[in-house]
């Protein structure tokens, strides 16, 4: 794999480290403002949504940049944004640094994902696309572990600052090895972009995405309060087990990379299926402390077994014009999952049968999106046998 490519591996891993050590600090959040917890729960729905939000809007906005320096604007964002939650004096100016943090990430992939499959032969653009992903899941085996211990030994805010230094290297990391890479020269027809995003196909790529995700992210939102409160585990063994829950991504992620290299729709379902039937389960592996752990690894397997193959699924549907802005929108995609998720895990909590019941009401989603997936072939299969023309009956003359 080219250098390049790991170069977006360290810019991934910034984001990565930034959109999700927030789960490990729900507690320590919720008490120095006096909220929720799942009022500190809106603090990643309100940053997904900053991503649905951002990434179209910045993806359009800078679709004429060479794409290098749409990376480096977008990592400048990032690190200018978590200096501002370090500094944030309430919850509001949080959720605000938060949102403005989030700009940056649905672009990064989504940009990113285009440049990885460029630089790599197409039999090898699934695994390029994991090998980006996998500073997401270095993020979780490193960075959100000591993040996490970080803000419960020294305050939340230590631990964004760290992430404001780790996104200073990574911008340097990208000037250095990334080539320039010119924009496409069709960059800029906006309005062809949006009609090959409003495709059918297209779309319910995207909904298959966002449904697999509301399931992942009903649980990891809440998997603090579910491994202490309802396993029994203390405070302090749930960053050693995220470092569990982080070697399941990596595991998953290059396996879903490598079979999608191979098969990419066998390889969507598939991971959907097994990421419904691990939710599944968990409800009753929480009440023991080994399966607990067991079923944490296994949720971080089936998870990331699903980010390669359905972002090159979307990305195939779209190729060629709005190719850049639809592997953004499937970015954004798996965070309006992301927001979906932490709201129905919350509503799940407060207003439904309660915590234990979290991850088999959050099983019911990844199940929704097999169904979204199988209807999509479906359709497809029968829209080609529609374009099929028939043979003519009238004898030859």
């Amino acid at each position: 794999m080219p250098i390049a490519l790991y170069a977006l591996t360290a810019g991934a891993f910034g984001i990565g480290v930034t959109e999700f050590v927030i789960m490990g600090l729900l507690l320590n959040v919720g008490a120095d403002f006096g909220v929720s917890i799942a009022a500190a729960g809106l603090l990643i729905s309100g940053y997904a949504l900053g991503v649905v939000v951002g990434a179209p809007l910045m993806t359009t906005a800078t679709a004429r940049w060479p794409r290098k320096t749409v990376l480096l604007v977008l990592m400048a964002i990032f690190t200018i944004g978590n200096a501002a939650c370090a500094l944030a004096p309430s919850y509001a100016a949080l959720m605000a640094a938060r949102v403005l943090t989030s700009f940056a990430h649905g672009t990064f992939f989504g940009v990113g994902s285009v440049v990885a499959t460029g630089l790599v032969p197409r039999e090898r653009r699934a695994s390029a696309i994991a090998v980006m992903f996998t500073g997401l899941t270095v993020a979780n085996i490193l960075g959100v572990p000591f993040g996490t211990w970080l803000g419960q030994h020294y305050g939340w805010r230590a631990s964004f600052w760290a992430v404001t230094a780790i996104g200073a290297l990574a911008f340097l990391v990208i000037a250095l090895w990334v080539p320039k890479i010119a924009a496409p020269e069709s960059a800029g027809d906006w309005r062809a972009d949006l009609r090959a995003l409003a495709r059918r196909p297209v779309l319910l790529g995207l909904l298959t995405t966002v449904l697999g995700w509301v399931g992942v992210f009903g649980v990891f939102t809440y998997i603090a309060p579910l491994l202490t409160e309802v396993t029994g585990f203390a405070e302090g063994a749930v960053s050693p087990i995220l470092l569990i829950f982080g070697g399941g991504l990596v595991v998953g992620n290059l396996l879903g990379g490598k079979l999608a290299d191979r098969r990419v729709v066998p390889t969507v379902l598939g991971s959907l299926l097994m990421l419904a039937v691990v939710l599944g389960l968990m409800t009753f592996a929480l009440h023991s402390h080994w399966l607990a752990i067991a079923f944490v690894a296994l949720l971080g397997a089936a998870a990331f077994a699903t980010v390669a193959p359905l972002q090159l699924w979307v990305m195939e549907k779209a190729s060629g014009a709005g190719e850049s802005l639809a592997s953004s929108f499937n970015i954004a995609a798996f965070n309006l999952g992301n927001a979906i998720g932490a709201w129905l895990g919350g509503f799940v909590i407060e207003h439904g049968p309660g915590l234990t019941a979290v991850p088999w009401v959050a099983a019911l989603a990844p199940l929704a999106g097999v169904g979204v997936a199988l209807l999509s072939l479906r359709l497809d299969r029968r829209d080609a046998k529609s374009l099929v023309v028939p043979a003519c009956d009238t004898p030859a003359m």
